[in-house]
């Protein structure tokens, strides 16, 4: 990592069906060896399973989601003196999305389905429902930093 400066942010471009960034964002982590149309099918599927099924738009159902998985707090190792403190910090706002993102992508991954289309679309919407493997990642972050509430005054 530089010292000199911090990287800078680049612009990512809002994709084509919805005009969202969140969702290019998605898109551009899903993409496996830079074959984003096959990336943007296997979203672009997955959302209008969504809509079908939940009968809401899918826009508002991938939000819902993605909130859902977002961690407000997270430990990070703080070296104190010879000893290493996972100190619970706040999770900047776009780190949330960063990790919800990555968290979704990856349960979904994980999943037994057949095809990866169908995984995306159970785990948004386990996530929609507050269930899933996305949100249990969340709810163990969030208890890893409860439980090391009392190295808060560490926080830097």
């Amino acid at each position: 990592m530089s010292r000199r400066h911090a990287a800078i942010k680049r612009e990512v471009v809002a994709d084509a069906k919805y005009n969202d960034i969140v969702v290019a964002k998605f898109m551009n982590s899903l993409m496996l060896a830079g074959k984003k149309s096959v990336a943007e099918a296997i979203l672009y599927g997955a959302m209008a399973e969504l809509e079908t099924k939940i009968k809401k738009p899918a826009l508002e159902v991938f939000k819902a989601a993605l909130d859902n998985v977002k961690p407000q707090l997270e430990v990070r190792s703080r070296r104190v003196g010879g000893a290493t403190y996972q100190v619970p910090t706040e999770v900047r706002p776009d780190r949330q999305q960063a990790l919800a993102i990555r968290w979704i992508i990856g349960a979904a991954r994980g999943r037994s389905e057949k095809t990866m289309e169908e995984r995306l679309f159970n785990e948004l919407q386990d996530a929609y429902n507050n269930r899933g493997t996305a949100v249990r990642k969340r709810e163990d972050t969030h208890r890893m930093a409860e439980a090391n509430k009392a190295f808060a005054h560490f926080k830097w």
